[in-house]
């Protein structure tokens, strides 16, 4: 088998007049680049820069790819030949010119790290300049090229105040007929020393003299500056919320929709390291520096218990950003199925924030299954989270509560009978809402609580399985006095009919080292922030 070829997908575009510049960064940014770095094993990131040189094109993305043998299968054909409406009738009016190359060697400082890697704030504004040249139709002028570049040119460059890595390509063999060009492409940090001393002394040499006259025939020079990293799920909801309402989207699998307009919402989907398919739902403040609340359910709901909170917080807290998610089980479960464990629930969460590149969540708010995943991942991955709210939980499971799950497996996994015609998972739904919550809530609010029976209904039977099994042995109890990440404990009145207000009675001084409040939400049971949206905020208004 040939090794590996390394190297590059460089393209270059210009919308043409008439194309909105919003609508052009709306569809690369939330359909076109996602796409591809949802094919990690070929494009491992996804770079868009804006020319600053006054020249056009004014737009350059590049893809570094792990094998360019990979632009020539089905996999990544088949995105080209397979574009949705919307993308065919946007990239028809831009110019676009595709490059492929094929990777020579590379250079870097200690102090470069891979974009990839940085956040947003540390990444944007990073210059790079890109330089072609002609090869002459000279014996052995790549090689003398290559030479030169490699001993003298970068080594001079590397003295640049700001540089950070210089690579450099040739014309991919895939570029079928076209010049046999080499591009280097140069990085730096948004202060440099660009035009300085050490620069010019760069582009002054005899031996550069005797390249250029001997070897090279044209030369062509860009610089651009950095302003979007793709990640694999799309989040930008700033040129969304700037679109009139027919610019909204839904993709042809159905996976991914866009609301566009002031309350922009993004519907998509990540892939988890177990290749699982986790929907997420972004909205709120359109601004990507936004601070970022998530929010995590309780086993059996979807994303939308939260609906009535959320548009409560939207309306009092502007600032926010909003991102929700559904647990692995809810629709589905990874092939091979596994049971779902706390830490993977954590996991699952830290691979949504590493998707849409939130480095740090303001807060995260979790409710039953959801607060035990609040402070699990408060307490396995810290870093990423200002504060949390964890609600009508236990932080650690009983055999009662197991041998419970395992017969509600039971009732889920039952044939519909011929006297009612119903299905297992929806006489498990009737049972579970009408424990989970308050009578107040079953006899005056009735169009919610059938609303929940739905949507519990709703759920993989076989996700159910698996999923619910998270609950089953788990203990936090050891851990949680090391918790660094300040939070806030929450319950309604009538949970377990007051059992579970006792237990987190029980618990609540043994959060981090100076404990966590407890706050009673009344008139409500086991989801109240579902139940009494109103009196669950005015409980954690002034946390958040």
């Amino acid at each position: 088998m040939a090794p590996p070829t390394p190297g590059m997908l460089y393209v270059t575009m210009q919308p043409q007049p008439g194309l909105s510049l919003d609508q052009f960064n709306e569809w690369y940014n939330n359909e076109h680049g996602p796409t591809r770095l949802r094919l990690p094993h070929i494009f491992p990131n996804g770079l868009r820069y804006r020319a600053t040189d006054g020249k056009e094109p004014t737009f350059l993305a590049n893809y570094d790819v792990t094998d360019m043998s990979h632009l020539e299968t089905p996999t990544y054909l088949d995105l080209r030949a397979n574009r949705s409406p919307r993308e065919a009738e946007t990239i028809g009016q831009v110019d676009v010119k595709r490059y492929f190359f094929d990777f020579v060697f590379g250079q870097q400082s200690p102090a470069f790290v891979p974009i990839e890697q940085l956040t947003d704030e540390e990444a944007e504004g990073q210059v790079l300049i890109a330089v072609d040249v002609t090869l002459q139709n000279v014996e052995g002028a790549e090689e003398e090229a290559v030479k030169w570049y490699k001993e003298e040119h970068v080594p001079m460059l590397s003295k640049v105040p700001g540089w950070l890595r210089s690579r450099c390509f040739r014309t991919s063999s895939l570029d079928k007929g076209a010049p046999a060009k080499l591009w280097s492409l140069h990085e730096y940090a948004k202060d440099n020393g660009l035009g300085g001393p050490e620069h010019k002394a760069s582009m002054d040499t005899k031996w550069r003299t005797e390249v250029f006259s001997k070897y090279i025939g044209d030369k062509g020079r860009r610089a651009y500056s950095l302003f979007y990293v793709f990640g694999p799920a799309p989040r930008e909801l700033s040129s969304l919320s700037r679109l009139p309402d027919s610019k909204d989207f839904t993709s042809p699998d159905s996976k991914q929709s866009t609301t566009p307009g002031p309350s922009a919402v993004i519907n998509s989907y990540i892939s988890t390291a177990d290749n699982l398919v986790v929907p997420y739902r972004l909205e709120g403040n359109p601004s990507p520096n936004a601070p970022t609340i998530a929010f995590c359910n309780s086993l059996l709901t979807s994303l939308h218990m939260w609906d009535d909170l959320v548009a409560i917080l939207k309306k009092n807290r502007p600032e926010f950003r909003i991102v929700r998610y559904d647990f692995r089980g809810r629709q589905a479960i990874p092939d091979p199925p596994t049971p779902s464990t706390l830490d993977k629930l954590a996991d699952d969460l830290d691979a949504v924030l590493t998707a849409l590149r939130i480095p740090k969540l303001h807060a995260l708010v979790g409710v039953s299954m959801g607060g035990a995943t609040t402070l699990k991942f408060a307490l396995k991955y810290p870093a990423r989270l200002s504060r949390f709210v964890a609600c009508d939980f236990n932080v650690a499971s009983s055999e009662a509560n197991t041998k419970a799950w395992k017969e509600r497996i039971a009732v889920a996994e039952t044939p519909a009978s011929a006297e009612d015609g119903q299905p297992g998972i929806r006489k498990l739904a009737g049972q579970t809402v009408e424990r989970w919550f308050h009578p107040h809530t079953v006899s005056d609010k009735k169009a919610a609580t059938q609303r929940m029976v739905d949507m519990v209904a709703a759920n993989d039977v076989r996700g159910f399985r698996y999923g619910c099994q998270a609950l089953w042995d788990y203990d936090m109890k050891g851990e949680m006095k090391g918790c660094r990440v300040p939070g806030l404990l929450v319950v309604g009145d009538g949970d377990g009919k007051g059992a579970l207000v006792r237990a987190m009675e029980g618990f609540k001084g043994l959060v981090g080292e100076a404990g966590a409040e407890l706050r009673i939400v009344p008139e409500a049971g086991h989801l109240p922030m579902y139940e009494a949206p109103e009196a669950f905020w005015e409980s954690v208004k002034d946390f958040l």
